[in-house]
């Protein structure tokens, strides 16, 4: 078996799980919706954290399939034509990926969480500068 054929199995590995990842994490985030739904009679208690169990499943395929496709065109046939090709995959999955956590989290991901370790609001109740966010 040589490397090449060795290389595109892993990718093909990778892009398999980013498969299994987003329908495994569908289906068990409908199970739990529904269930949800069942125990309490309320649909819409129950629609955010299905939101966020899809979104979360398809955020994480998502970087696999990313991940597969990064090992299969750069070790595998690094032509100008198929990093281009990638380098278009990688913007739209990135895209992707940041408009999901935007939605998951209420927040851009790279800032910081509210309430996270060594962060104190300043006295008075007044809001924190802008550069100490």
């Amino acid at each position: 078996m040589s490397r090449t054929e060795i290389v595109d199995g892993v990718g093909y590995l990778l892009d398999l799980a980013g498969v299994l990842v987003i329908a495994i994490g569908v289906a068990i985030a409908s199970i739990r919706f529904l269930l949800s739904c069942w125990r309490t009679r309320r649909p819409t208690a129950a629609y955010r954290p299905y939101r966020q169990g899809v979104g979360r499943a398809i955020l994480l395929g998502l970087e696999l399939l990313v991940a597969g496709d990064i090992i299969r065109t750069v070790a595998v046939s690094p032509t100008f034509y198929s990093v281009g090709v990638l380098a278009l995959i990688v913007a739209v999955r990135t895209f992707l990926s940041v408009t999901l956590e935007v939605e998951l989290e209420g927040r851009w991901p790279w800032q910081r969480r509210p309430g996270i370790a060594g962060l104190k609001a300043p006295a008075g109740g007044e809001p924190a500068p802008a550069g100490d966010r």
